[in-house]
């Protein structure tokens, strides 16, 4: 509201008197009375209308009707770049007259005094008002507004995603008021709110028009890692990532860029249309029905890997034509590993068609099949009594599986790994990946399995047991374990022998123990069940029955030693002759 006033000039000034350059009947105190009255009163710190008289770079001149106009910096005015000379303005009179006399005026501080006011309005009645861009700040820019400075959001500034905030600096746009924070007095304002009010009715109508199997052009609006967003023309539609292309992409920036225009095609949309469905790769014949007619089982291909998981590998043939290459037709073994150990992601191949099935669009390769089976011909390279190196793969309580070549395993049965050490668990014998040598046994070529010897690579030392181990002998051993039950003694001559605990008596009623060296008599020895039973204490207990034996048979008989006895005791000189008469019996009967 203007607080100008409109004031009536004096009725009887002579106006015929002033054309004519006389002022006889007024005085020049009445004449200056009477042209101040003619000018506004014009009071300090109050807001009124002026009229915009000149604009420039620099400065606007205004007109309030005081005696002199007064000058603004036109940077007061940034916010409205259309300001032209006849604009009413409001503005805030700071000084009547400075030192030099001029009138100070201010735009600024005009439209802040009733700012909130015009501001709140603004938000109460969705009005469009004008706002300057004044800066970026974290998030969006800063927005003069009525001078009040507002939040613009980067989400706000367009329909489409910002890249580039700056070009917006120094801008005067449109902008409706969305938020008013009353006790912070902040206010955050959108232009994307008219925006979306223009595109509505034109969203509207596209969507009304949406058909199936439609094909539209628009325009990449966003690229993400599952998909791309193309505007329509106010309304936006999603290309899934898996409708891109025939082949796999792993980037859709691959495929589109943004701000491209591409034509899509609309697959489906729910019922009220607010989720659109688009598709790209649709537009291009499938590559399977472009597939050489000629390709056939059996053939080779090349591809590319494109995925890889531990069951297989895909390879792609032609963009958008796979084949699954299952681990099991990656080797001849039939040691089913994880595919990762045999091919990588872009490793280039060569294979085997397996299968090839056009109506569902499957096919299955091999790339074993570039190798010759080992089995066809497996009597030919490993024939029975044959002698190899193999590769310890894994341990089994019963044996040690091997390896002679891929593809080709076998079997070493526990009872086959030594002629003379028994062997608890393979385990102790070797260890896996280590070589073994090994003799070829038993073929079985429908189950693709050897049985193979290790202890076969040597002669058999029983049959050299059998003739010195025999029952009887006397043999040097050692005590190499003791357990409960008794103790294993391995022999100077070779092989192992097993001894009871009353059989490890000493001959000084001690027991022997580990590691003492000792003679010891064959009892027993089996040579089917590859049995030597031993025993210490009859090498000595023997020795002395034998000497008590001796003994006894060079003694003279208890009944004539008594009668000895009883005759000697009554036995004068006399009797000497038949005494002597008597022994010479003896000696004869002995």
């Amino acid at each position: 509201m203007s607080n100008l006033k409109n004031v009536e000039p004096l009725q009887d000034f002579n106006w015929e008197e002033f054309e004519n350059g006389s002022n006889t009947g007024a005085s020049k105190e009445d004449l200056q009375k009477a042209y101040d009255e003619t000018l506004n009163k014009v009071s300090e710190h109050q807001v009124v209308d002026g009229k915009v008289i000149s604009v420039d770079k620099k400065e606007v001149v205004v007109n309030i009707g005081y005696k002199s106009d007064g000058i603004i910096p036109a940077s007061e005015f940034r916010y409205n770049p259309d300001l032209k000379v006849g604009d009413i303005v409001e503005v805030y009179v700071e000084n009547q007259e400075d030192k030099k006399g001029q009138l100070i005026l201010s735009h600024k501080k005009a439209r802040l005094s009733k700012s909130w006011e015009r501001v709140n309005n603004a938000l109460d009645n969705e009005e469009i008002i004008q706002g300057y861009i004044k800066c970026r700040t974290k998030g969006g820019m800063i927005v003069d507004v009525f001078g009040i400075e507002a939040f613009l959001p980067g989400s706000q500034i367009d329909v489409h995603p910002i890249r580039d905030y700056d070009v917006f600096v120094g801008k005067t746009m449109e902008f409706k008021v969305v938020k008013i924070n009353q006790e912070f007095r902040n206010v955050v304002v959108s232009h994307k709110a008219l925006i979306e009010a223009e595109l509505e009715a034109q969203k509207k109508e596209i969507i009304s028009k949406l058909e199936k199997g439609q094909v539209l052009e628009g325009t990449v609006k966003n690229i993400t890692t599952y998909g791309v967003f193309v505007d329509l023309g106010g309304v936006d539609g999603l290309i899934h990532i898996t409708d891109l292309s025939w082949g796999r992409v792993s980037d859709p920036h691959e495929v589109v860029k943004l701000d491209e225009k591409i034509n899509v095609v609309i697959l489906d949309f729910d019922d009220e249309k607010k989720r659109i469905a688009l598709g790209l790769k649709q537009l291009t014949p499938h590559p399977w029905d472009a597939l050489d007619a000629e390709l056939k089982v059996g053939d080779h291909v090349k591809g590319k890997v494109v995925v890889i998981a531990d069951y297989g590998a895909f390879v792609e043939i032609a963009p958008g034509v796979e084949g699954l290459i299952h681990v099991s037709e990656m080797s001849w073994s039939q040691h089913l590993r994880s595919a990762q150990e045999f091919l990588h992601v872009g490793d280039e191949v060569e294979a085997v068609i397996l299968t090839l099935d056009r109506d569902d669009r499957k096919m299955s390769l091999g790339i074993k099949q570039l190798k010759e089976d080992p089995w066809e011909t497996i009597e030919v390279k490993y024939p029975i009594n044959s002698k190899h190196t193999a590769k310890v793969r894994n341990f089994t309580n019963f044996g040690i599986f091997v390896e002679l070549e891929e593809g080709v395993d076998g079997l070493i049965h526990i009872s086959d790994l030594s002629w003379t050490k028994k062997v608890k668990h393979p385990s102790e014998f070797t260890q896996v990946g280590a070589p073994i040598d090994v003799v070829v046994l038993e073929i079985d070529k429908d189950n693709r399995r050897l049985s193979l010897g290790h202890k076969q690579l040597e002669d058999n030392p029983w049959d050299t047991y059998e003739t010195l181990y025999t029952p009887g002998s006397v043999h040097i051993g050692k005590i190499s374990e003791m357990m409960e039950k008794g103790a294993v003694i391995t022999l100077n001559e070779g092989g192992e022998g097993f001894a009871t605990p009353k059989h490890l008596e000493k001959e000084d009623g001690t027991r022997a123990q580990q590691g003492e060296e000792l003679p010891f008599k064959v009892i027993e020895f089996v040579k089917e069940t590859k049995r030597i039973i031993l025993s210490h204490s009859r090498t000595f207990e023997e020795e002395k029955e034998d000497r008590k034996a001796t003994a006894r048979k060079h003694a003279p008989k208890r009944e004539e030693a008594t009668a000895i006895n009883n005759v000697a005791a009554g036995t004068t000189l006399g009797d000497i002759d038949v005494l002597a008469e008597l022994k010479a019996k003896m000696e004869k009967g002995q």
